[in-house]
Order: C-alpha cells, then sequence, then structure tokens
C-alpha cells in the first residue's frame, strides 16, 4: 500500500512541475545511470515498448551501464 501512495505522490509531484524541471530532473536521472542525451542510434525511432523492455534488461546487467 505504501509504494502506491509513493507511487500516486511522484506521478503528482511530476505533474505539477514545470516542462523546464521535469527536464533538468529526467536529465539528472540519466546523468546518474550513465545514459547520454542523444546516445540513441541516428535517424531511429523507438516504439515505447522495446525501450522500457530494454532498460528492464539493462538494469538486470549493471556492468552493461557502466560501459564507457
Amino acid at each position: 500500500m505504501i509504494s502506491i501512495l509513493n507511487k500516486k505522490e511522484s506521478r503528482k509531484k511530476f505533474k505539477s512541475m514545470t516542462s523546464r524541471e521535469r527536464q533538468e530532473l529526467i536529465l539528472r536521472k540519466m546523468k546518474a545511470k550513465g545514459i547520454e542525451p542523444g546516445s540513441g542510434v541516428a535517424n531511429k525511432t523507438y516504439k515505447n515498448d522495446d525501450v522500457l523492455d530494454l532498460i528492464k534488461i539493462a538494469n538486470c546487467f549493471p556492468e552493461l551501464r557502466n560501459r564507457k
């Protein structure tokens, strides 16, 4: 029950943020995970489900996130 409330509170907080605040939050989270903006494949579009699946898989393998 607590996680449901936290999720609802998080969504409410996210929706109350300005566009710029949301962008900064997302960029901070990307940087924390070692993802650089524009690090995708050029001229490639992604389906949301595909991206979410890849993120879930990558989270299972921390060594994938620390590649440099």
